[in-house]
């Protein structure tokens, strides 16, 4: 018997689980006043980073505004963004799992082609080391999804649009939440497949390097066809073997 791994949950997450719940609730509304972090901390038992890496989330979600000097205060959001980050079970089927990739290429192609045009030296060094780290975790799934994930991230970060690194960040954890373990970890085990991702990336990153925002483009649109074509393959696989 095949059981998925659990992933322990940061205590971080767990923090911003629960203010995000209370400002869903509306327990917490819009131009409420959050306590003081260590007020916080002292209320959850947990430490002071923790619960500043929590409102950094949640800031990041545009749910909070942290005003230098008068404290951390709830923003007002419409009703379908406070249910969008930290939504995890609604994508499960197999044409949820083509939406979202659906998504992540208009959204995604764009970004490959802003960030040929934007990237820093630093940016070119940080997609030197995470594809190193690619190389490395071949066979490996959780290693490989982590590379993978950091990879597209640090594209996202040098395109040097914040805004689209947290809608990024956002539909990485929807991503991540749907493609439940098993599916992942069989998407990074494969070998030829982890090879294949390695290369595509690799193509990827020598369009920003060389600045092409076109063949970025190109690079970018064609690896998540591949991607979904992959998944789509998996699903036939075992839909047919639970028949």
């Amino acid at each position: 018997m095949e059981l998925r791994k659990i992933r322990p949950k940061k205590i971080y997450e767990e923090v911003s689980e629960i203010l995000h719940e209370k400002i869903r609730a509306g327990v917490l509304k819009p131009g409420d006043r959050l306590d003081s972090v260590e007020q916080l901390a002292e209320q959850l038992q947990v430490s002071r980073s923790a619960v500043r890496e929590a409102l950094s989330a949640l800031k990041a979600m545009g749910l909070i505004e942290i005003k230098q000097g008068s404290g951390t205060f709830v923003k007002s959001v419409p009703a379908h963004q406070l249910d969008f980050p930290l939504s995890t079970a609604m994508l499960t089927n197999r044409q949820d799992i083509a939406h979202l990739l659906e998504v992540r290429k208009i959204i995604e192609v764009g970004a490959a082609g802003r960030a040929a045009l934007q990237r820093t030296d630093q940016d070119i060094q940080a997609m030197v080391q995470i594809l190193e780290d690619m190389k490395q975790a071949h066979g490996d799934g959780e290693l490989g999804e982590k590379a993978d994930y950091q990879f597209h991230a640090a594209i996202s970060k040098a395109s040097q649009n914040p805004l689209l690194t947290t809608i990024l960040d956002q539909i990485s954890g929807l991503m991540i939440e749907t493609m439940k373990e098993t599916r992942r970890i069989w998407l990074y085990s494969q070998k030829t497949t982890s090879e294949q991702l390695y290369d595509e990336h690799m193509q990827i990153f020598l369009a920003i390097k060389q600045q092409n925002e076109e063949l970025a483009k190109h690079a970018m649109a064609s690896h998540l066809s591949n991607v979904e074509k992959v998944l789509l393959q998996y699903f036939e696989t075992t839909e047919s073997n639970s028949h």
